[in-house]
């Protein structure tokens, strides 16, 4: 068997690579779903400061 099949075959066995690969895939996932929580929040906040703006107006 050649150097490189072994080496190939040694990579596609070796467990500790997958982990950091997963490791990876859940910290993406992790990071997609705070950065959608915390837009529709930002928004919901522009939302009622723009409504409290509106509501302030007529009493000024």
């Amino acid at each position: 068997m050649s150097k490189f099949k072994q080496q190939a075959l040694a990579f596609i066995r070796d467990e500790e690579g997958l982990t950091m690969v997963e490791y990876a895939v859940a910290g993406g996932l992790i990071l997609v779903g705070a950065v959608a929580a915390f837009s529709t929040v930002g928004f919901e906040v522009d939302r009622v400061i723009d409504l409290i703006g509106a509501e302030l107006t007529g009493i000024v």
